[in-house]
C-alpha cells in the first residue's frame, strides 16, 4: 500500500504543534460529560459493562440507535467498524476486484482513492472549484465504462466542505441505478451543514446499491470511541463485509459501544452544540481572512468543519504551511498532503479546521505571524 500522506504528516505534528488549526473533527468531550447526558439505566449499563468480546455487527442496542439516524434502515442493515477507515477499507476490498473500474471524486480523503488503486483501475472525477466544488454529472457519465463497479463520493467534502446540489445528487443516483453501479457515500460530516436546506439524503436510504458510511468521530465529535458503520440494503454485500471484518478488528470495544449508544440518544443536543460552535468559528475565519485579502481567498464551506482556502503569497502554499508550523506551532495541512494519483489537485490551497473551541488562540498567533512578514 502507498503511504498515507495525511496521516504521516499528522504523526509528525498533530500532538506536537501547539495550535492544531486543521483538525477534521469537532470539539470532543470527556467521558464524565457524556455520562451526564445518560439516563440512569444507560449509565448503569456502561459502569457494569462486561469486558468480553462483542458481536461483530455491533451491540443490538447500538444498531437500533444507528438505524434511527436513517429514514428507512432496520438494525439488520447496519455493520459497525473500528472507526470509518476500517469501513472504507473493507467495503473497497469486498466490492472491487482486479478486473473492475472505480470512479472517485477528487480532492478527497486519501483512502478513498488509495485503497481502490491497490485493487483495480480507478479514474478521478474533479470537484470544480469554479462551481462551488460541485460535481459535473455529465462528466461522470462520460467516465463510466462497461466494467465500472463503484462510484465514490464524500459530501460534505473533506477538504473543501462542499455539499452537492440536491438535483445533481439525484442525477448521480439515477446514473448509478441505470448502470447498476454501487454508490459509496462518505457522509461523516452530515448534520453539520451551514443550512439544513442543503443537507443531502443518505445514499443508502434512496438507492438499493448505496452504501452510507458514518462514524462517531466527526459530526458527533467523539473520535476516541472508534465507532463507525456502514448502512446498506444490499444484504449480500453486508454479509461479505462482516466476514472480512473477522480478519481485522473482529468486533468493537464494548465500553465504546455503550458510550456511543448514550451519544446517539443525546444526538440532537450534541449536534446542535456542534453546529453552533462550527458556525461561530466559520464567522471568525471569515473576519480573519477578510483582513488579509492579499494573502488569502476564503469561501464559507457548505458543511463540515474544514475548509480549503487559496494562498496567494509568492512563496507558495506548501512552504507557507511548513514555515508557519515550524515558527509558530500553528498547524495547517499543506497542499502536498492532498496530492492525487488520479489527476492534478490545487497546489495553492491548504486545509484549515474550525471545529475546535480554542480557535481564537491559534488565530491570534497566526495573525502575528502574518503581520511580521
Amino acid at each position: 500500500m502507498r503511504d498515507f500522506e495525511l496521516e504521516r504528516y499528522f504523526s509528525r505534528w498533530e500532538f506536537t504543534a501547539k495550535y492544531h488549526m486543521t483538525a477534521s473533527d469537532i470539539e470532543s468531550m470527556s467521558i464524565a460529560e457524556l455520562l451526564d447526558m445518560a439516563s440512569a439505566e444507560d449509565r448503569e449499563a456502561f459502569e457494569n459493562q462486561w469486558l468480553g468480546y462483542t458481536e461483530t455487527y455491533g451491540h443490538p442496542e447500538l444498531l437500533r440507535e444507528i438505524a434511527g439516524t436513517y429514514d428507512t434502515a432496520d438494525p439488520s442493515d447496519i455493520l459497525c467498524f473500528a472507526g470509518a477507515e476500517e469501513g472504507v477499507y473493507i467495503a473497497m476490498r469486498v466490492l472491487l476486484s482486479k478486473g473492475d473500474h472505480a470512479i472517485v471524486a477528487v480532492p478527497n480523503y486519501q483512502a478513498a482513492e488509495t485503497i481502490p488503486l491497490d485493487i483495480c483501475q480507478v479514474t478521478g472525477v474533479p470537484l470544480d472549484e469554479n462551481d462551488n466544488w460541485s460535481l459535473d454529472i455529465d462528466r461522470v457519465r462520460e467516465l463510466v465504462r462497461p466494467n465500472t463497479k463503484l462510484i465514490s463520493i464524500n459530501f460534505p467534502n473533506n477538504p473543501t466542505g462542499a455539499v452537492l446540489d440536491r438535483d445533481r445528487f439525484s442525477a448521480l443516483v439515477s446514473l448509478c441505478r441505470e448502470k447498476g453501479i454501487y454508490l459509496f457515500s462518505d457522509e461523516v460530516y452530515r448534520q453539520v451543514e451551514r443550512e439544513p436546506s442543503v443537507r443531502l439524503p443518505q445514499a443508502a436510504d434512496v438507492y438499493e446499491k448505496g452504501l452510507s458510511l458514518n462514524v462517531m468521530s466527526k459530526a458527533y465529535g467523539l473520535p476516541g470511541l472508534r465507532i463507525g458503520w456502514i448502512m446498506t440494503k444490499d444484504t449480500a454485500v453486508l454479509k461479505k463485509m462482516e466476514r472480512y471484518k473477522h480478519y481485522l478488528s473482529i468486533c468493537n470495544s464494548a465500553p465504546a459501544e455503550r458510550l456511543a449508544v448514550i451519544a446517539l440518544k443525546a444526538g440532537d443536543r450534541i449536534l446542535e452544540r456542534n453546529r453552533a460552535l462550527v458556525n461561530r468559528n466559520a464567522d471568525a475565519l471569515a473576519r480573519f481572512f477578510g483582513d488579509f485579502p492579499d494573502r488569502f481567498e476564503w469561501y464559507r464551506p457548505d458543511g463540515g468543519c474544514v475548509g480549503f482556502p487559496r494562498y496567494l503569497g509568492p512563496e507558495g502554499a506548501n512552504r507557507f504551511c511548513e514555515d508557519l508550523v515550524h515558527r509558530t506551532g500553528v498547524l495547517l495541512l499543506p497542499p502536498k498532503v492532498y496530492h492525487s494519483e488520479l489527476m492534478e489537485t490545487p497546489r495553492d490551497r491548504f486545509r484549515i479546521g474550525f471545529g475546535r473551541k480554542n480557535i481564537g488562540a491559534g488565530l491570534t498567533v497566526f495573525r502575528e505571524y502574518l503581520l511580521s512578514q
